[in-house]
């Protein structure tokens, strides 16, 4: 919905979840967590956090991918080894004070359409027009359990995938730092039971409402 928002207006989007993916990645291929989802050295973590490189980039083929250190990892931390790890490592202070710090400067010039789940609360807390998008675990559970399968990843079962969800809206709902809430000026959105080209339209819709305003 996002991608799609800014390509309708020609903005820039960037994806802030892939963002901590990717540290994710990093940490789990450098020995620094666990199976368990446990950190094992926060300290390396943090001296790493600040010296590496995620960037993101829109190809020839119009879709949008990250980079860690160069290296494309856009189909990695999509995998449920990353997905089960992630909120872990965005609870951490100076994961997302470092992150936040790099959002921040992506978006200080205006035209961009940021995607995650701290936006309108902590990243932008002034940003002229705040979406908070919504859907039941189970929708949700299901649309990602149909991504997977379409990438050819027939290794989870519906329920799993569904507890996975579960889990990071509860840690991300309760962690200390930027929690997960709807800001107070956020229009919401709950998508369950929309199709995607009413989504659409209504995002576009109040984005041009807004634009028109400024």
């Amino acid at each position: 919905m996002a991608k799609k928002l800014a390509e309708e207006l020609g903005y820039v989007y960037v994806d802030t979840g892939a963002m901590y993916r990717a540290v994710t990645l990093y940490a789990l291929r450098s020995g620094m967590m666990n199976a368990d989802t446990k950190v094992i050295d926060e300290d390396a973590l943090c001296k790493a956090v600040s010296q590496i490189s995620i960037r993101q980039e829109k190809g020839a083929d119009g879709k949008n991918r990250t980079y860690l250190n160069g290296e494309c990892v856009e189909e990695e931390i999509r995998q449920m080894t990353v997905s089960s790890c992630v909120s872990p490592i965005a609870a951490l202070g100076f994961v997302r004070s470092q992150l936040v710090a790099w959002q921040q400067a992506m978006g200080q010039e205006g035209g961009v359409v940021m995607d995650g789940r701290d936006i309108g609360t902590t990243v932008f807390p002034h940003a002229e027009l705040k979406i908070f998008v919504t859907a039941s675990a189970e929708v949700r559970a299901q649309r990602r359990y149909d991504e997977l399968r379409a990438k050819g990843d027939h290794s989870l079962t519906l329920a799993e995938v569904l507890k996975n969800v579960e889990e990071r809206d509860y840690i991300d709902s309760h962690r200390e730092v930027s929690p997960l809430v709807q800001a107070a000026d956020a229009r919401l959105l709950d998508n369950s039971n929309l199709t995607i080209p009413q989504q659409n339209e209504i995002v576009l819709g109040w984005a041009r409402e807004v634009i028109q305003k400024v």
